[in-house]
């Protein structure tokens, strides 16, 4: 199975790179853009077939590794392979 996992700040926590982009956008010309926030998106292949079991793997994975769960939220989408 595969996970498309995407993570982003919460709300509330500064997002320095998301304002280095929101300068850059206008420096460019991009007037309109009133806000960015940056994230992350990762892609993970799992052997797991059955999609409950699945779910629970990339859980884990996002608790103990993929993300800051002080400071980032997630989500994901988990496909058949």
């Amino acid at each position: 199975m595969k996970a498309r996992i995407t993570i982003t700040l919460k709300s509330g926590v500064l997002d320095p790179q998301g304002k280095a982009i929101q300068g850059a956008l206008h420096a460019l010309g991009f007037d309109g853009v009133e806000g960015v926030r940056q994230g992350k998106f990762i892609e993970v292949e799992v052997a797991e077939t059955d999609p409950e079991k699945a779910r629970a793997e990339i859980e884990r994975m996002c608790e103990q590794l993929l993300a800051n769960t002080i400071i980032e939220n997630y989500a994901y989408e988990l496909e058949a392979a």
